[in-house]
């Protein structure tokens, strides 16, 4: 039976999991397609990942990278020179194996013309860049090589959820070389840091940023670094990734260059990447049981403007009224555009549009009658507040502090969430206490599982199969070893053996 009194059914606390199909159903972002595992993404939803892209992209080229494009299809061959990193893959790979269709003798089209050898579906491109690299690069002068490409991946996923998890997804890969190990150590970090400042500056979105373990590690990588965040159901979610590849990929790419002193050596590369998984991040961290809740920085819509019209012969005088406070606020600027605004002229029913509106996430929506108009005045509810908190604000001033008002929701918005963070973060140094952090409740079939645990901070010995063990009894991993918490010797709290410092565990995604 639906909830009369929230938006979205059922609510954050009664399926968390169903909770996160419906906002995204809701606010008309995406839906399953007809391949499956695959999703369309609808003009909302695109439009926010395209605001996630002009954001990123010009950090990166502010940080010195160009955009470039390379091939979807990558010959086996080139994944079969890197023998950990086809390892990491291979379960996941779409593999074309034929160039052609054919009418067979029952009037269904079959695959013909075997390919000579097959070529894998782009998973990811270290292998097809270094491949394109080791031709670009001859001399020390060559390089850094700082390459950024937009891209669609695909990962063969048997589960799969829409933003988070899906079989094609978009993203945006960074491949670099470079002449010594302590560029490429420079180049991984810096990335690190561009995407934490977008996770935590655009998303309002707080992250930890560390250090993969050894059993987490990208296949073929050195060091993977990583930017964590918490969701509302207090699982981690992996929302960035910068890797420290070594000379690994350059050996087996052959990508080699001549030295200021005439010797050959092997390049030094990096890898990094953010997806359109980010949008179901931010889904996660801020949306409520009425819907969508979008940080100002990156709504498509800033404003929404409703009319209310109860007497046709008013509707000209309120269509004029508000069409002139549409153009005024676009001439205002926040976050270094001009404000957008939706002005919603549609005929049908004004507490319609608005829970329209709600359930999208517009941070500010206002609605403009004969009375307001006549107090020169708007009717203005914040999606950061509770949706019946409204208040007169007049027209002038509500024009005029659109941008500071814009940033307070923003603002308020990372407090939120980094509270939340906080307030689920526990010191544990106990077995007993790790182990109750952790354990699901007991619950009917059925029936999911109540929200429980959160980011445990505990030590740990460093040993992978240790960690595999505690995955698959608790469903638990260490999601990366805080580079800002520093050194602070201790002991596993599994094993009881000498620990550096203490990690992150938790439940993720």
């Amino acid at each position: 039976m639906a909830n009369p009194t929230t938006a979205i059914t059922p609510t954050r606390s009664e399926n968390y999991s169903e909770w996160y199909q419906q906002v995204v159903r809701a606010a008309d972002l995406a839906e399953n397609s007809a391949v499956r595992g695959c999703m369309v993404i609808k003009p909302w939803g695109y439009a926010i990942w395209e605001n996630m892209q002009r954001v990123l992209d010009g950090m990166f080229k502010e940080t010195g990278h160009s955009n470039a494009y390379f091939p979807l299809f990558i010959p086996v061959s080139f994944l079969e020179k890197e023998a950990a990193h086809v390892d990491g893959f291979a379960k996941e790979c779409a593999v074309v194996t034929h160039h052609r269709l054919e009418m067979g003798p029952d009037g269904k089209l079959i695959p013909a013309g075997e390919l000579e050898e097959p070529l894998v579906v782009r998973p990811t491109s270290e292998t097809i860049i270094g491949a394109t690299y080791a031709k670009w690069v001859q001399s020390y002068r060559d390089l850094p090589l700082l390459i950024n490409q937009w891209a669609n991946v695909v990962r063969w996923e048997m589960r799969t959820r829409l933003f988070l998890r899906t079989t094609e997804f978009l993203w945006q890969e960074g491949h670099t070389a470079h002449s010594t190990r302590e560029e490429a150590v420079e180049e991984t970090m810096k990335m690190l840091k561009v995407y934490a400042n977008f996770a935590e500056g655009w998303m309002a979105m707080p992250v930890v940023q560390g250090r993969k373990t050894d059993g987490e590690r990208f296949p073929g990588a050195v060091d993977t670094y990583c930017i964590e965040a918490m969701m509302q159901d207090r699982r981690a979610l992996q929302a960035g990734t910068s890797h420290f590849l070594g000379q690994n990929f350059a050996k087996a790419s052959e990508i080699q260059f001549l030295d200021a002193q005439g010797e050959r050596q092997f390049a030094w590369t990096t890898s990094w990447g953010v997806s359109t998984r980010l949008v179901g991040a931010m889904i996660m961290t801020h949306s409520d049981d009425d819907g969508l809740i979008l940080p100002p920085k990156l709504a498509p819509a800033h404003v929404v403007i409703i009319p209310v019209v109860h007497k046709p012969e008013d509707a000209a005088a309120i269509q004029a009224w508000t069409r002139s406070l549409a153009d005024e606020l676009r001439k205002q600027s926040f976050d270094g555009r001009p404000v957008q605004v939706q002005l919603d002229e549609r005929d049908m029913r004004g507490g319609d549009k608005a829970w329209n509106w709600i359930k999208k996430g517009v941070p500010v929506r206002v609605e403009v009658g004969p009375r307001d108009m006549a107090a020169d005045s708007v009717f203005m509810a914040r999606r950061d507040k509770p949706h019946k908190e409204k208040l007169a604000v007049k027209r002038g001033d509500f024009i005029q502090g659109i941008s500071a008002l814009l940033q307070e929701i923003q603002d308020g918005l990372f407090k939120r969430a980094n509270d939340f963070r906080i307030a689920n973060t526990k010191v544990i140094d106990d077995a007993k206490e790790f182990e109750a952090y952790f354990a699901a409740p007991k619950v009917a079939e059925n029936v999911p599982t109540p929200i429980h645990g959160g980011f445990a901070l505990a030590h740990f010995c460093g040993d992978p199969k240790v960690e595999a063990q505690i995955k698959d009894r608790l469903g638990v991993t260490v999601r990366c070893i805080p580079l800002e918490m520093g050194n602070e010797p201790g002991k596993c709290v599994i094993t009881g053996a000498p620990s550096p410092q203490r990690v992150v565990w938790a439940k993720a995604y």
